[in-house]
């Protein structure tokens, strides 16, 4: 997935704004929560939030790029956040300020509710949310054959791209697609 400037910015920012709000912030915490403002961002104003491309992923839904670099050594998130690592699991950690020069009043509405929401659940408790039966993940997983193997362990990540419009009516969908086609376009030529 090729980045703006624009869309770095805003990535690490956003990630910033949920570790410092968000105590002992997990991998799989942050990656459950970008989704699910991703998703209440999709549905109450029909725009993206990041824009990104959600895959199905046993532990719900993930943006490989992110998880890569949360991962390894940062380079999205270069200048953002730290890592540590602490008994198998890594923790996410701000090394910066926020920044809100990328984000609209609607962005840090965004964020604000998911975090008031689901800022306090576990990491456990937010993939248990984002695997519910009349949820996108669920619907994508199911469409694609996928639930079998996960539930059997034999797979733990696809290339299946969660479609967030699927949760709009048809002219909200169209506003959403429009607004997904602009920021392709921006990224394709570096804006």
């Amino acid at each position: 997935m090729r980045l703006t400037q624009a869309d770095r910015n805003k990535i690490g920012n956003a990630v910033v704004y949920i570790a410092q709000r968000v105590p002992n912030l997990s991998k799989t915490k942050l990656l459950k929560l970008l989704y699910l403002m991703e998703e209440y961002s999709v549905k109450r104003f029909k725009t993206p939030f990041l824009g990104l491309p959600f895959e199905v992923w046993q532990a719900g839904p993930v943006v490989k790029d992110i998880f890569i670099d949360l991962s390894e050594t940062p380079v999205i998130l270069e200048g953002y956040v730290e890592k540590e690592v602490v008994d198998d699991k890594t923790y996410i950690k701000a090394t910066t300020s926020f920044s809100d020069d990328e984000f609209s009043d609607n962005d840090i509405t965004v964020m604000d509710d998911i975090l008031r929401r689901y800022g306090n659940k576990t990491a456990k408790q937010l993939v248990e949310l984002t695997h519910r039966k009349d949820g996108l993940w669920y619907a994508t997983a199911k469409r694609n054959n996928l639930l079998e193997g996960f539930e059997q362990k034999v797979i733990n990540n696809s290339d299946c791209q969660i479609d967030l419009s699927e949760c709009l009516a048809d002219c909200g969908r169209e506003f959403y697609n429009e607004q997904m086609d602009f920021l392709k376009m921006a990224r394709a030529y570096g804006a």
